[in-house]
C-alpha cells in the first residue's frame, strides 16, 4: 500500500499541473481547449528532440518546452480563438473551434513524428527504498521523485504569479467578470493571450516531465486531455484549487486502480464512479454554475 501511495503522489502532482493549464483557459476565455493533451505531447517531443536526440540539457530543453508552448498558445488564442469568440453568437463555435485545433495538432503530429514509441535517457539514475520491499516496502525512482517536485514547484510558483503579481491579479480580474476588468483599465485582450499561453506552457512543462518516465508517441494526446477534462470535472470548471484536488484524487484513483485491477478496468470504474459524481454534484467539488 505505501508503493500505491508513492505512485499516487507522484501521478497526483504531475496531474494538477496538467489541470491547472486547462482550467486556466477555461476560467478565462470560456472555452474548453480540447487540444491541451495535443500541446503536452508538443512538449514531450521538444524535450525528446533537445534532451535526447541533440544532446541538450534537461535542465535546458523543459524550459524550451514551455517556452515553444507558451508561443503555440499565443498564436492559437491570436489566429483561431480570438478571432471566432469576437463574431460568434453561440458557444458551439467555440467548442468546435477547439476540437479542430486538437485534431490539427494530432494529424500534424502523427505526418511529422510517426506512430513510434519514444524515449529519453534517465536525468538521473538511483532510487529512495523504504523497508524490505518484499515485505510491504516501496521504491521511489530519481525520476519519479524529480518529476513530483519539479510539477510541485511549478504548482506553487503558478499560485503565487496568479497572487502576489499585476499580471496574476489581471488574470484573476478577467477571470471573475470581463468588463468590469475592462473598466479599471485590464487590457483583457492581452491578458486572455497571457493566460492561454501560461495553460499551454504548462501543459508542456507536463509533457516534459512525464516524457522522462513514459516517453511520448503522436497518439498520447487524447488520453492527456480525457483525463484533464476528469480532472476539472471533479474539481469544478474554472476553479485553481478544483483543479489541484481534481488532478491528485485522479492519480491516486489511478495507482490503486492499477495496482488492484487491470488498466482498462480501472478507467471503467473511474468513468462510471465519475459520472455518479456528476449526478449529485455537476458543478464539481468546488465549482459554481456559470452564467
Amino acid at each position: 500500500m505505501f508503493q500505491v501511495l508513492i505512485n499516487g503522489t507522484v501521478l497526483g502532482a504531475v496531474y494538477a499541473l496538467i489541470a491547472l493549464g486547462l482550467t486556466m483557459v477555461f476560467s478565462i476565455m470560456r472555452v474548453v481547449n480540447f487540444a491541451h493533451g495535443q500541446m503536452y505531447m508538443l512538449g514531450a517531443f521538444v524535450v525528446y528532440y533537445l534532451y535526447g536526440e541533440y544532446g541538450l540539457p534537461f535542465w535546458g530543453a523543459l524550459p524550451a518546452a514551455a517556452a515553444v508552448l507558451a508561443l503555440v498558445g499565443v498564436a492559437f488564442n491570436r489566429f483561431f480563438f480570438q478571432p471566432v469568440l469576437a463574431s460568434a453568437t453561440r458557444e458551439e463555435n467555440s467548442m468546435l473551434m477547439a476540437v479542430g485545433t486538437a485534431l490539427l495538432l494530432e494529424n500534424l503530429a502523427l505526418t511529422v513524428f510517426g506512430e513510434k514509441q519514444r524515449g529519453v535517457p534517465p536525468v538521473i539514475d538511483g532510487a529512495f527504498i523504504f523497508g524490505d520491499v518484499a515485505e510491504g516496502g516501496a521504491i521511489l525512482t530519481y525520476p519519479n521523485a524529480m518529476v513530483a517536485l519539479l510539477a510541485a514547484v511549478f504548482i506553487l510558483g503558478l499560485l503565487a504569479f496568479v497572487q502576489y503579481t499585476r499580471p496574476g491579479r489581471a488574470l484573476r480580474a478577467v477571470a471573475q467578470d470581463k468588463e468590469a476588468a475592462r473598466l479599471q483599465g485590464v487590457d483583457v485582450k492581452a491578458t486572455t493571450t497571457l493566460g492561454f499561453a501560461i495553460g499551454a506552457a504548462l501543459a508542456g512543462l507536463a509533457g516534459g516531465l512525464l516524457v522522462t518516465v513514459y516517453g511520448v508517441n503522436s497518439g498520447v494526446g487524447v488520453g492527456i486531455s480525457t483525463k484533464a477534462f476528469i480532472m476539472i470535472m471533479i474539481g469544478g470548471a474554472g476553479v485553481t484549487s478544483g483543479a489541484i484536488v481534481g488532478g491528485v484524487l485522479l492519480g491516486f484513483a489511478e495507482a490503486i486502480g492499477y495496482d488492484l485491477l487491470p488498466g482498462s478496468v480501472t478507467y471503467l470504474l473511474i468513468f462510471v464512479a465519475m459520472i455518479v459524481f456528476l449526478v449529485f454534484k455537476p458543478n464539481g467539488l468546488f465549482g459554481k454554475p456559470w452564467g
